[in-house]
């Protein structure tokens, strides 16, 4: 047998000792993330975003360090999505709908199907995603979605009843343009920060939106009414996605706390959603503004005003190989669901 001398002891010793310091300091090593969002820094989505870093944070023991860039400082809006996947930036938060077209499966929970809340449409986005696991999102780990509550009318002028809309002009985007055109007004296309302005001097007449925008984008200034039309309430879903590179890079326990924290978040931004469109209530009716709700056969005629979009992407879809009339089910049974959940 051969024996080791003291010299090849204290050298040995010392080899097993550095191995043991370098794989510890391997283990520690703090991956850095940065994370783009397009809200303002103000935003309760922002905060939501903010927050949950921190606890990501909190819970990986800082082994996990996140950056977040607020207002499309790092990626704008539409561009969210691919900056994520072309990795100038790990994690990114905007909508689908700002993108049309490129996600089809997932662009039908924006549909009006009558979203009653924040939460429950920000469940069901999650539900309708965790069933179907689109392709269209393949590139992309997504680690959770949120959407806001039922975009309703906010105009200068009551409105009433479907005949009060006709051809009045109604800053509109994407989907709601197309609601705004079924309704019988004109859409006219413009972004959240020019509305306050083109509402105060009469470049359009209403505006399509949740509740939030009242106060958040302090809309209810230059209005005096809203239209509770949440029977035809169409939402905007928004995703939190991360680089899939970069997500398969982490250390399987790290993965495992990020999941824990998504499933929390998920309800985080729903109920912040809900929050914000509450004090866009409060906000509106303490300036005097009017909330008017629909009676059951006027909200009849909104519903049917709109089916045409929810037909039309049925047949766009089944054009694509999708189902589009089971999409469509599955959603309107979600949404029971989570209401009631």
């Amino acid at each position: 047998m051969k024996r080791f001398t003291a010299p090849m002891t204290i050298l040995f010793c010392m080899t097993l000792w550095t191995l043991f310091v370098a794989g510890n300091v391997a283990e520690a090593k703090t991956v850095e993330l940065n994370y783009s969002v397009f809200f303002p820094p103000s935003h309760g989505q922002c905060e939501a975003a903010v927050a949950w870093a921190k606890e990501v944070e909190k819970r990986t023991d800082n082994r996990v360090r996140i950056t977040v860039f607020p207002g499309g400082t790092l990626t704008k809006a539409n561009q969210c999505f691919d900056g994520v996947v072309q990795g100038i930036s790990d994690i990114g938060m905007s909508c689908f709908a700002y993108t049309r077209g490129r996600f089809p499966v997932m662009e039908a929970a924006d549909l009006p199907l009558g979203y009653p809340d924040g939460l429950t449409a920000t469940r069901t986005a999650n539900a309708f995603y965790s069933k179907y696991r689109p392709k269209e999102l393949a590139q992309v780990k997504v680690l959770y979605l949120h959407a806001h509550g039922p975009g309703l009318l906010h105009s200068r002028k009551p409105v009433h009843a479907l005949s009060d809309l006709q051809h009045m002009k109604i800053r509109s985007t994407g989907l709601s343009a197309k609601v705004v055109e079924a309704l019988g007004g004109v859409p006219v296309a413009m972004p959240q920060g020019d509305t306050y302005e083109s509402l105060q001097k009469g470049v359009v007449e209403g505006t399509f939106g949740p509740m939030e925008v009242l106060k958040g984008w302090r809309q209810a200034e230059v209005v005096t009414a809203t239209t509770d039309c949440r029977t035809v309430g169409y939402t905007t879903t928004m995703f939190v996605v991360m680089n899939l590179a970069k997500w398969q890079s982490l250390p399987a326990d790290l993965q495992a706390i990020i999941e824990t924290v998504n499933n929390e978040w998920i309800d985080v931004h729903g109920r912040r959603w809900d929050d914000v469109d509450a004090a866009g209530r409060a906000y509106t009716l303490e300036r005097g503004n009017q909330i008017l709700s629909l009676s059951e056969p006027e909200s009849r005629m909104w519903r049917e005003a709109v089916q045409p979009i929810i037909d039309q992407y049925v047949q766009t879809a089944s054009a694509k190989g999708i189902d589009g009339k089971a999409v469509v089910q599955d959603l309107k049974d979600l949404i029971v669901q989570k209401e009631n959940n």
